[in-house]
């Protein structure tokens, strides 16, 4: 949901505007796509373009958008939550992540949806949804390891 005006609609249907703190945390979010920011680091990117806004705005409103499924959080098992806008697709995308630097690595394509299949298939489970991270070292990491 790339879109400001299908943004505005789904917020305004929810009872909620899209205040000037929402618009530019969502800028940020949008002009970050793949970067998979903390609230931290949003944060930091907001406030050079909003100086008054708080973190607890910050994060109220990225709570607030990933349960009205905008945006969606994520979690690489590095006690730190990532944020990264929603996508019309069926199935998340999957993550390479760096063990030495920490970039996180989008794959696209769904790679395991013959797998899901024979899931489905032998063991009578509906698979709604899946979420894959390999670990690993990126290029760069990756001649100094």
């Amino acid at each position: 949901m790339n879109n400001i005006d299908n943004l505005k609609n789904s917020l305004r249907q929810k009872g909620f505007k899209l205040t000037t703190q929402r618009r530019v945390i969502l800028d940020v979010i949008m002009e970050n796509q793949g970067k998979h920011l903390s609230p931290e680091e949003i944060y930091d990117l907001v406030k050079k373009k909003y100086p008054d806004i708080g973190l607890a705005t910050v994060y109220r409103t990225l709570q607030l958008f990933d349960d009205l499924g905008i945006i969606f959080k994520v979690n690489f098992d590095d006690g730190r939550s990532r944020y990264e806008l929603h996508h019309d697709e069926n199935h998340q995308h999957h993550h390479l992540i760096c063990l030495k630097c920490g970039n996180v690595i989008e794959m696209e394509g769904d790679l395991l949806e013959n797998l899901e299949e024979i899931i489905e298939k032998t063991k009578h489970f509906q698979i709604i949804d899946h979420n894959v991270k390999f670990f690993g070292y990126c290029s760069k990491c990756r001649i100094n390891h």
